[in-house]
């Protein structure tokens, strides 16, 4: 993988999320779908984003505000930390309600990471 940052990649946002690859038995990954893919999928990889992330899809409407998650077993500002990690990698939307931000799963990304890794044929 690059160099590039998470900011530096171009990232699928729920407004206008298509899929962003085909299936991985179609044919083989273009250099910038591996590399936009690969962002979402180091995102997931880290244990305390995955619990996040995780959380937030199974709350009702898979969608939390930030003051219902807790006991991730890190402090308050590592999980922003964290959040902001997934909402980076278009794994998460948010939404500024008064004082709490909520976060949802952006379902259009996680969609077609599922018809990514659809090995059927």
């Amino acid at each position: 993988m690059s160099n590039l940052s998470v900011s530096e990649l171009p990232v699928l946002q729920s407004e206008s999320a298509v899929p962003c690859c085909p299936p991985l038995t179609e044919r083989p990954l273009s250099a910038e779908e591996a590399e936009r893919t690969a962002v979402m999928f180091k995102a997931l990889g880290d244990p305390v984003r995955l619990r996040l992330f995780s959380l937030i899809a199974s709350h009702e409407g898979g969608e939390a505000c930030v003051c219902d998650i807790s006991d991730v077993g890190v402090s308050q500002p590592t999980v922003s930390h964290h959040l902001k990690k997934l909402k980076d990698a278009g794994l998460l939307t948010s939404e500024r309600r008064a004082t709490w931000v909520y976060y949802k799963v952006a379902p259009e990304v996680v969609a077609s990471m599922s018809a990514l890794l659809d090995l059927r044929r």
